[in-house]
């Protein structure tokens, strides 16, 4: 819902801060008071083009400030939380355009940089704007058949899915066929390929563990010799080892003789112990740097093989045995090709079914929609003095070449303003009057099916008055039960229905025009309201009549 609405240097407006509440907003004044520069202002903060004319002469730049209440189950929450402008709950959502006099905009949401873009993906997701010359919304066709689904409460999800799975079973298939002449053309390759792979028979890992026996076993032949000359100075009965053994016992037997000698004793009891431990350590190293020379040459030769067959292929060698796999998958596609093709033409044929099915369905669902939106329609048009007028909703077969996750049904909703004239799209054919007519009808039709939580109107009552004008207003009260709605009227009537009433008026200081809008109380509404009625003078029956309209609204 739009709060308020703060206006800087537009035209002839030099400062202007609105508020907004809920409810039926009504905005009135003398023709030429500047009713379209409100609405100019407005639609520039929601993303309409900048035009550097709409800067007030003499000001250096023109800023447009739009406040909006935003629940965060609203659409505009999730596009703000795509572009990485998350607001917080209960934070108002706020867009600040400037334009600059010498030409160039810029956009601001919550205070961070967007693009006119984004705001205007915003803006209609936030405002709606009808007038007689408005080309989006209801007058855009491309909107047309997702109004039509949310009147009728159709869910198009399940075509949606549907429409998915049957692409991606043709693309399977298309890939398989671009797969199997790609195969057939390398089927000689692809025979000696996955042969000479699965008679080698690479694994994941194999490299590196040849790598490293290979390493283990070339260090135990460079250190083999050192290993027989050390061991064969400690081993043997002419070895240090058993030297030491033999000094031990001797001294063993003098010991007692002198300390120095029991001393001297230890110490070669320890050596002993020492040079044990180094013997059994020479003979685990010697046994763990053992090597046959027939395994070194089995590991070389199936490491640099290895090696080999990763470089004939561009892989590394741990991805030796994925490609025998992939290149087998496609040697058996050739095999199978046949079966395995017919199994995906069926595939693609049952999806493709399930669409049509889902999608025929959901284009019966539509027309009998279109039927029920086409009554509703139409009981609005008689009290809008459009009885002579005739509205329907086509629902037409798109070709297949146009057929998508929506279904396969183009849908448009189309007048006829005379008897016997010719249905056409309501902005080709219907007048200024007419066309806000209409889509009033058409959004009393659809109001409970949802659409922006802020309906502005630009002069729907242009050239009506009276019980149609009256019923302008009730239609358009009915309206605000549901959604915020703000119409700029020249219709009393219209006026008198409003929860809030807003006076527009120009003003002269001898030297500047500027524009003004503000809100009125009981009495002056009743006085505008009367001069609605009675023009410049404002006579007494006029006011009397205009309460009499403020009293049965």
């Amino acid at each position: 819902m739009l709060t308020a609405l703060a206006i800087r240097d537009v035209v002839l407006i030099e400062a202007l801060d609105l508020e907004f509440g809920s409810g039926l907003g009504t905005l009135t004044g003398e023709t030429g008071a500047g009713k379209s520069i409100l609405l100019d202002a407005l639609g520039l903060a929601l993303g309409a083009r900048a035009d550097s004319g709409l800067v007030r002469n003499g000001a250096a730049q023109a800023v447009v400030t739009a406040s909006f209440e935003l629940f965060m189950d609203h659409r505009a929450a999730g596009l703000l939380a795509e572009n990485g402008l998350d607001i917080e709950p209960g934070e108002p959502l706020i867009i600040r355009r400037i334009v600059k006099a010498d030409g160039g905009s810029r956009a601001f949401v919550n205070d961070q940089p967007a693009s006119a873009g984004l705001l205007r993906e915003l803006g209609a997701m936030l405002v709606e704007i009808h007038g007689q010359h408005d080309d989006r919304g209801l007058l855009n066709p491309r909107g047309h058949r997702a109004l039509l689904d949310a009147f009728g409460r159709l869910d198009a999800r399940a075509v949606g899915d549907a429409w998915r799975a049957w692409r991606e079973a043709e693309a399977a298939l298309e890939r398989a066929r671009t797969d199997l002449a790609t195969a057939a053309r390398d089927r000689e390759w692809l025979d000696h390929a996955v042969a000479e792979l699965t008679g080698f028979a690479p694994e994941p890992g194999e490299e590196a563990t040849l790598a490293a026996e290979r390493s283990d076993m070339q260090k135990g032949a460079r250190l083999a010799e050192d290993l027989i000359s050390v061991s064969a100075h400690l081993d043997g009965s002419e070895g240090g080892l058993a030297a030491l053994r033999q000094a031990a016992r001797r001294l063993d037997r003098i010991a007692g003789e002198h300390p120095s000698l029991t001393e001297a004793l230890a110490a070669l009891d320890r050596a002993v112990i020492e040079a044990s431990e180094a013997e059994d350590h020479l003979a685990a190293a010697a046994q763990a740097l053992s090597f046959d020379p027939a395994r070194l040459e089995s590991v070389e030769t199936r490491l640099f093989e290895l090696r080999a067959l990763a470089r004939k292929h561009r892989v590394d060698a741990d991805a030796l045995a994925d490609l025998r796999d992939e290149l087998a998958a496609r040697l058996a596609l050739i095999v199978d090709g046949d079966a395995g093709m017919a199994r995906l033409e069926v595939g693609a044929r049952a999806t493709r079914q399930t669409y049509l099915d889902l999608a025929e369905a959901l284009s019966d669902a539509r027309r009998a929609a279109a039927a029920r939106l086409d009554a509703a329609v139409a009981g609005e048009l008689a009290p809008l003095k459009l009885d002579a007028a005739r509205f329907r909703t086509v629902v037409d077969p798109l070709p297949e070449t146009q057929w998508a996750a929506g279904g396969r049904d183009r849908v448009e909703f189309e007048i006829s303003t005379n008897p016997g004239a010719p249905f056409a799209p309501l902005i080709k054919i219907a007048s200024g009057g007419e066309l806000s007519r209409f889509i009033l009808a058409l959004k009393v039709a659809l109001a409970d099916e949802g659409g922006a939580a802020t309906m502005v109107f630009d002069e729907i009552d242009r050239g009506v008055g009276g019980a149609v004008a009256s019923a302008i207003g009730e239609r358009l009260a009915r309206l605000s039960t549901r959604a915020q709605v703000l119409v700029v009227t020249h219709s009393p009537q219209v006026a008198a229905r409003g929860t809030n009433h807003w006076l527009i008026a120009k003003s002269h200081d001898g030297l500047v025009t500027r524009t003004g809008v503000r809100p009125l109380d009981a009495g002056e509404r009743r006085e505008e309201i009367a001069r609605m009625l009675s023009g410049a003078e404002v006579t007494a029956e006029a006011r009397a009549q205009a309460a009499r309209l403020l009293e049965t609204a």
